[in-house]
């Protein structure tokens, strides 16, 4: 879990360090030379315009309408990590009591500890790491997003509902929403392990409060992309992992499951 959380901050701080580049005040077109450009902003540019023309010229409905479809594709990597959840959830009982068997904090029982929890693992199939694998999908498509709208004209100057997508919302709706949803988001997915793990726990509370903060400061149009891919997640999780949550509401799961 440490290791998530590191990867996290380091690809936020990935985040901010492509956003601030200079290239992100030259326009977007089919000419734009470089990988980043040709094969990841450029795309998502175009895209978004096509669909937007679809839907009568609204750059918000064309930007919901391509958050779902992106979500769509990278589904199947979405249902492993729900399910890479679930497995992590039922293992956190043997976690729990080989903690407390290598309960001293001596480098060699640390060591003897990780072997034995990596083996559990491997007995039962489960990749600790697998979570971290759509994080580093979506966030190419996040940065990716960021250039689209901010050097695309059209997009930029945008507005849908009560925000001009383009700008910062000016009432912070979107930003508490983005949290929000995320938070929910969380709180599905670890589901049971909060108190097993306290730095699970922790990651419920954190992700929810940096989306919040950096969308503040974004694009509104960014986190329209993050609120409309966040209750596509809930509603997955939900399906996903409906029976383990409702028993887990109604005060029967956790000791029994194994």
């Amino acid at each position: 879990m440490k290791k998530r959380i590191l990867l996290l901050f380091g690809l936020l701080s990935l985040f901010l360090l492509l956003t601030g580049c200079s290239e992100i005040k030259q326009p977007i077109t089919a000419d734009s030379k470089g990988i980043w450009n040709e094969y990841i902003v450029y795309p998502l540019s175009w895209f978004i315009k096509e669909v937007a023309y679809l839907l009568g010229g609204s750059f918000g409905l064309s930007i919901i309408v391509v958050t779902i479809l992106i979500r769509l594709v990278i589904l199947p990597l979405m249902i492993k990590q729900t399910k890479s959840s679930k497995a992590m959830q039922a293992l956190q009982p043997e976690m729990k009591a080989l903690r407390e068997k290598y309960s001293s904090k001596d480098q060699k029982t640390q060591q003897k500890l990780q072997q034995e929890t990596m083996a559990l693992f491997q007995k039962h199939g489960v990749n600790p790491m697998a979570g971290c694998f759509p994080l580093l999908i979506q966030m190419p498509i996040l940065i990716g997003f960021y250039h689209a709208i901010s050097r695309t004209r059209e997009i930029a100057e945008g507005n849908f509902l009560w925000f001009d997508l383009g700008e910062k919302d000016p009432y912070y709706i979107l930003p508490i929403i983005a949290g929000i949803t995320t938070f929910i988001q969380q709180k599905m997915m670890m589901a049971g392990t909060e108190n097993q793990n306290p730095q699970m726990a922790m990651m419920v509370w954190m992700m929810p409060i940096m989306i919040v903060v950096f969308a503040i400061s974004f694009p509104s149009a960014l986190s329209l992309y993050w609120v409309v891919g966040n209750i596509f997640m809930i509603v997955q999780t939900y399906f996903i992992k409906g029976p383990d949550l409702k028993a887990q509401a109604t005060g029967k799961a956790g000791g029994t499951k194994k």
